[in-house]
């Protein structure tokens, strides 16, 4: 009989290798693919701190900036399910290197454009690369991950939290200082992300040909007894937690500065310093999250990031300096634990649909961030930036849906 990790592999994976060859986590493959989200993640935060620098040099107005965040968004959002589904079907080790070399392609192009139809163009192709790493990588997660699936996502997550918050340094201290052509220098990232994938695929290449037809049978066995109705709405209050999460995530990210620098009268370096101090309590939180989704279950990590939050959240809008710093780092630990236990609970919900189920909570993610950034602006706009973190603080009440979730290791105790 099978050890309760090996079922759980068997259970969430399409392309997975026999039970004794993942008896162990692979570090050294989540450090890599954890790596090459950083310098991933870098590029995409990489683009919106330029937009300076393109209004200013291509005379555009703000709609075409915008225009330039849907194409990104388009991009690197719609087609992540598509091509987490095609990918499960259809496993491509080397993926991940050819997605990567979009991503160096569209730099290259960005750095040298010298019209609004170039920069479309390039940010589409980076967005692109995007989409083709997210799904594919994740899925390397859970194969590398030995049966702590919520571990391996937390430590492929936090690569992606690190790079999102270098992107704009790096844009501040190398592209605002030297121009559009300097951003071809980051396109030496997107090279090391490529020959770091080349050896991951291999690896991949070698994990999936050590698959037997009894391990692809076991597989398709250990599934979970729920009807098709109760799986489709448990995904539909997943999706909606997303929703609340990110929207959330949007006014802190989008907003936080021009919040304290209007109610405290802080300096632009000490705001940025306090959203520093969020941003590292997301990775703190990333990283834990999943390892306790792990051993206690990834329901509770889902009640307690969701609803768990909402007495800080309420508390946020009437405390002072010193009190919004604590409660945004309380409230930034807390909701990033959530996502790597929401993703995990997805993929056992629908067996072998790693990629497709991975592209859909990453892709829904990223456009729940960028429309929850607009609504709250536009938001803003209407009424005041303190009236936004007031609506936001009941957000979090979305987390008693969480309720209606099946238990799905009772679930599997009865099949």
């Amino acid at each position: 009989m099978s050890n309760p990790s090996q079922s759980q592999t068997l259970n969430s994976l399409s392309v997975e290798p026999q039970p004794d060859t993942v008896s162990k986590t692979s570090f050294k493959i989540l450090a890599a693919i954890s790596i090459c989200h950083l310098l991933n993640d870098l590029i995409q935060a990489l683009i919106p701190a330029i937009y300076p620098i393109l209004k200013d040099s291509f005379h555009l107005d703000f709609s075409q900036i915008g225009l330039i965040t849907l194409t990104g968004q388009l991009t690197a959002s719609l087609l992540q399910p598509l091509i987490g589904h095609y990918t499960d079907k259809n496993p491509k080790p080397y993926s991940l290197a050819i997605g990567m070399s979009f991503t160096l392609v569209g730099l290259l192009f960005l750095a040298t454009a010298h019209n609004f139809g170039m920069i479309l163009a390039s940010v589409a192709m980076v967005g692109i690369g995007s989409a083709v790493f997210h799904p594919e990588s994740s899925r390397v997660a859970r194969m590398a991950s030995g049966g702590q699936h919520g571990l391996a996502q937390s430590i492929f997550q936090v690569g992606g939290n690190f790079g999102s918050s270098l992107g704009p340094l790096m844009a501040a201290f190398i592209v605002l200082q030297r121009g559009q052509g300097s951003v071809a220098w980051f396109s030496l990232a997107a090279l090391a992300g490529i020959l770091i994938l080349i050896n991951v695929g291999g690896w991949y290449k070698r994990r999936q040909s050590a698959m037997s037809a009894t391990a692809k049978s076991k597989a398709a066995e250990a599934r979970h007894n729920l009807s098709s109705r109760k799986v489709w709405i448990s995904l539909g209050i997943l999706l909606t937690l997303i929703f609340s999460k990110y929207f959330y995530m949007a006014s802190i990210l989008s907003y936080y500065t021009f919040y304290v620098i209007h109610k405290f009268q802080v300096s632009v370096q000490n705001a940025q310093l306090l959203l520093f101090v969020f941003l590292g309590a997301i990775a703190a939180g990333t990283v834990i999250g999943g390892p306790i989704g792990d051993r206690i279950g990834r329901k509770f990590v889902i009640w307690w990031s969701i609803l768990g939050v909402l007495p800080f959240t309420l508390a946020l809008p009437y405390a002072n300096l010193f009190w919004t710093g604590v409660l945004t780092a309380i409230i930034g630990v807390i909701l990033a634990s959530a996502f790597s236990a929401i993703l995990v609970y997805a993929q056992e919900l629908i067996p072998g649909k790693i990629g497709m189920i991975s592209g859909l909570f990453f892709g829904f993610a990223f456009g729940m961030g960028g429309i929850g950034a607009a609504v709250l602006g536009e938001l803003a706009d209407r009424t005041s930036i303190d009236y936004v973190y007031h609506v936001c603080s009941f957000l979090p009440l979305i987390g008693l849906l969480t309720v209606f979730l099946p238990d799905l290791g009772t679930v599997r105790r009865k099949v």
